[in-house]
């Protein structure tokens, strides 16, 4: 089942989120953290296949405090945009916002998790350096998680990279790899966005060589 619902941030804001709900009791929570396309159907069917694997599951509209409702496709346009919307946005208050989500997962009392890609995929990482209450957190292809290397995470993490990505040299994923050895870094033969199916830069070996891996990691550390 799936449905729309409100989130309320510790400051008071109020955004939309994405929530699919598992047929049976659910194994556990994650939160699912977009591209900087929106919370478009992409999102949802990743979301809605987490559910169908037992979490429950929740992908916060996180550019909602600067437009609500923002859906994109992946033109040339549409990245553009996109990258306008996440210039707007102030990391402190994603972090709020992601907080909210994790929060409502947690409320029966189940872990949590959160999973991130593109943009999403720096926010998973801050989640993990920067937040409570996340039992594990994944992303994948996250520019800027280099830049932050030095913070220290306070859960289990796992990074997922393509080694073609033009957006994220190898020079990046090393200087991670180098600043946390222990932390499960796995390259795939494959550009940015191999994870979505809707993108011309999809490859589906690897987008599905990283989602066993990241159910098996979640299954370890979430449920």
């Amino acid at each position: 089942m799936s449905e729309m619902i409100n989130l309320t941030a510790e400051d008071g804001f109020r955004l939309s989120a994405y929530k699919a709900t598992p047929s049976g009791t659910p194994r556990g929570g994650l939160v699912v953290i977009q591209e900087i396309f929106g919370v478009n159907s992409h999102i949802k069917k990743v979301a809605d296949g987490f559910a169908a694997d037992g979490y429950a599951v929740i992908a916060p509209a996180i550019f909602d405090r600067v437009e609500r409702g923002f859906e994109s496709g992946y033109a040339p346009p549409d990245i553009e945009r996109g990258r306008a919307v996440r210039g707007k946005l102030q990391t402190d208050q994603v972090m709020m916002d992601v907080n909210a989500a994790v929060k409502e997962l947690a409320k029966s009392g189940q872990k949590v998790g959160v999973v991130g890609y593109c943009f999403g995929g720096f926010v998973a990482w801050l989640s993990a350096t920067r937040l409570s209450g996340v039992a594990a957190s994944v992303g994948y292809y996250g520019g800027g998680i280099a830049d932050t290397a030095a913070e220290q995470p306070r859960n289990p993490v796992m990074l997922h990279f393509g080694e073609t990505d033009a957006s994220i040299p190898k020079e990046h994923y090393e200087k991670v790899m180098k600043a946390h050895p222990k932390i499960p870094i796995h390259i795939y033969p494959a550009g940015h966005g191999f994870n979505c199916d809707e993108r011309g830069s999809y490859h589906e070996p690897s987008a599905r060589l990283a989602r066993q891996r990241t159910i098996e990691f979640f299954r370890q550390h979430v449920g």
